[in-house]
């Protein structure tokens, strides 16, 4: 299969305030493509605009709340007006939380369900007419490696990155006579500032992995799954040797992380 294009690709990335959405833009614009910068924070967005100008790609921001029916509109009329078509989609924002599942409200779960799992696939929902015009469309969901092993302590987390590729592989197969690629990058911990705004969450409460990755490497390697339309990739070793763990000795992991948490 030939490798896509980035240059010229008009591009949507949400969560890119910081972290891996704001890399993966620094990133898109270093190969030239068009980018929408959505996040929360107007003034995190202004500054990577800044950071982004003298790069062959251009960059655009739209400041909002995902969440928000409003704001997924008015990222589509934007869409609508200024491009016509869309080339890929990349839902990337997302909240974590950290904590026992008996000892958390339910306005936890809810939380972190609406944005890591609800809002993208409505975004999605609004956008899927516009990839439909789109060059080489591609949906690139930005999941986890807990996605294909949950860990105690992670509950509601585990249980919407899950959610999100059950979601992910249905799409595949839906969208896949219409030519839309749906990709699902599957990342270990990244060093960003994703801990420091974690739901419901107790300060004293850590969060435990083996290894991590800058949010630089991560976007590095979306955009080669974005290239050579790899249909899932989980990044790094210890999540892979974590996956299959699961898969092959399901018991014995399942009483070593108990005593890891």
């Amino acid at each position: 299969m030939a490798r896509r294009q980035l240059k010229g690709a008009r591009i949507l990335v949400t969560g890119a305030s910081s972290g891996i959405g704001r890399a993966l833009c620094v990133r898109l614009c270093q190969h030239g493509a068009s980018v929408l910068a959505t996040a929360r924070r107007e003034d995190r967005l202004q500054r990577l605009q800044t950071d982004c100008a003298s790069l062959p790609g251009t960059l655009q921001i739209i400041a909002g709340d995902l969440t928000l029916d409003a704001h997924r509109e008015a990222i589509l009329q934007w869409v609508a007006s200024q491009w016509g078509g869309l080339d890929v989609l990349v839902n990337n924002a997302g909240v974590g939380a950290i904590g026992r599942f008996d000892a958390a409200k339910q306005d936890r779960l809810r939380h972190v369900m609406e944005v890591d799992f609800f809002a993208p696939v409505e975004l999605t929902r609004h956008c899927l007419p516009w990839l439909r015009k789109g060059n080489r469309p591609a949906i690139l969901n930005v999941g986890s490696v807990l996605a294909h092993r949950a860990v105690p302590n992670k509950s509601e987390y585990c249980a919407a990155k899950f959610a999100m590729r059950g979601w992910s592989e249905s799409l595949r197969v839906e969208l896949a006579k219409e030519g839309i690629d749906v990709l699902m990058l599957s990342p270990s911990t990244t060093r960003s500032e994703f801990f420091d705004s974690l739901v419901d969450t107790d300060a004293q409460e850590k969060s435990r992995s083996l290894g991590s990755m800058s949010a630089d490497r991560v976007a590095q390697l979306a955009v080669s799954a974005l290239v050579r339309s790899k249909r899932e990739m989980i990044l790094s070793i210890g999540g892979r040797a974590l996956v299959w763990a699961g898969r092959l000795f399901p018991r014995l992991t399942d009483r070593l992380l108990g005593k890891y948490a």
